[in-house]
């Protein structure tokens, strides 16, 4: 036989629906009789969610007055120092941390190999001044000898041409003299004859003979001498046409002069350029002795110092680095959608974590790109799958003047500003 199974009958519970109208019923009429016992509390309430509302007002204002980040930190410029000059480091003039003026001393490379350049760079240049002084001083003296040679040469040349038409002109009268001693002792000759034919008759005296025979040998002589004179004449020309070829040479010779004063001049310019170019080798020379002693570039703070003593260092090596605590800033990475109210020169907040202080500034510059751009490796959107990040563009705020003269602050220190943009 199946066993039996034994029911038993729940009683029935109404469902809990119909208690809430009278629960309800009952917590208003405590709430009536709360506020019958205490009529301010309704203006107390009131009050109160006036003073929420105001504070709520005020407490949105000021939340939606600034924007900050904590995506912040100081930079500053980090000078690097480094050798211009190859050689040892006798002297290390600092140490690590510590406060230099511009201009101090820092590193000191040995400097007599310098020294010796310096000394044969000095004697390269004074003799280059004395070759200098040299040239020069010949311009004047050529150009006076060449104008005075053209001179001479022109009065020789014009006295040569006088010469030969004095010659020219003996020469002529020679010629005349001789045609004239020929006609006379052609008519010597002529009587002669006559009285040699009257001596044979004795027409004639013997004493009239002799006298025209004496004419005649005077008359013949007369003729070779004026022959001879001639002949002279005739050399003369040619000696003096000799003499003006000579003249003329001269001449040419003299007018080269120009082009030989311009030569000399050239030497004088091309000293000069010497003096010039041995004078810079000078300055390059003590330049380099200068660069001997190593000095700093700004005001600061020794930091990150790698050079020793008794090292060996090379143009270009860097030694050590300044930190100029008197030009800092601050570079925040701000979200773009917290740029849409930033304006520049709004004023700054800056909360330092170090120091535990607030700073004042002013945002000076916003740059060009965001930081990821600008990274070594920037994304690449149009590749792969697109993902929507909000990006963050540098900002960079300035201290107001006097703020940072205690030099409490260091580049990397992070920080926390507030621009306010109401």
């Amino acid at each position: 036989m199946a066993p039996e199974i034994e029911t038993q009958e729940r009683p029935a519970t109404r469902p809990p629906q119909e208690h809430r109208p009278s629960a309800l019923s009952e917590r208003d009429m405590k709430w009536r009789q709360f506020q019958s016992r205490n009529p301010r509390f309704r203006m107390f309430l009131i009050i109160g969610i006036v003073v929420l509302l105001v504070a709520g007002f005020f407490l949105w204002r000021y939340f939606g007055s600034y924007e900050s980040t904590d995506d912040a930190q100081i930079d500053g410029h980090l000078n690097p120092v480094s050798a211009r000059v190859s050689g040892h480091v006798e002297k290390l003039l600092v140490s690590d941390n510590q406060y230099v003026e511009a201009g101090a001393p820092l590193v000191q490379i040995d400097s007599r190999d310098y020294q010796v350049l310096v000394a044969r760079a000095q004697a390269d240049f004074d003799n280059a001044v004395a070759a200098a002084k040299g040239a020069g001083v010949n311009v004047p003296i050529t150009s006076t000898s060449t104008s005075g040679q053209l001179a001479s040469a022109a009065a020789e040349v014009a006295s040569a041409q006088a010469m030969l038409a004095a010659a020219q002109q003996q020469s002529e009268a020679a010629n005349a003299q001789l045609a004239q001693a020929d006609a006379n002792n052609m008519k010597a000759q002529n009587d002669l004859a006559r009285y040699k034919q009257l001596v044979s008759k004795q027409e004639i005296s013997q004493q009239q003979f002799d006298q025209a025979s004496t004419a005649a040998q005077s008359t013949a002589a007369g003729v070779d001498a004026a022959r001879a004179g001639l002949a002279a004449a005739q050399q003369q020309i040619k000696a003096a046409q000799s003499r003006i070829l000579q003249v003329q040479a001269n001449a040419s010779i003299a007018r080269t002069g120009p082009q030989q004063v311009a030569a000399i001049r050239s030497r004088a310019q091309s000293a000069e350029a010497l003096v010039e170019q041995k004078k810079a080798e000078l300055d390059t020379a003590q330049l380099n002795l200068q660069y001997t002693t190593v000095i700093s570039p700004v005001s600061g703070f020794v930091t990150n110092r790698t050079v020793e003593a008794g090292q060996n260092v090379q143009p270009g090596q860097e030694l050590m680095r300044i930190i100029n605590l008197d030009d800092i800033w601050v570079t925040a990475n701000f979200k773009e959608t917290q740029l849409r109210k930033m304006r520049l020169g709004q004023t700054v907040t800056i909360s330092v974590d170090t120091t535990g202080k607030d700073y004042k500034g002013h945002l000076q510059s916003i740059a060009g790109a965001s930081g990821a751009i600008t990274s070594l490796l920037p994304p690449e959107n149009a590749t792969g799958n697109y993902v929507k990040v909000v990006q963050r563009i540098p900002v960079k705020i300035t201290f107001d003047p006097g703020e940072t003269k205690e030099h409490a602050l260091r580049p990397g220190m992070s920080v926390e500003p507030k621009v306010w943009i109401r």
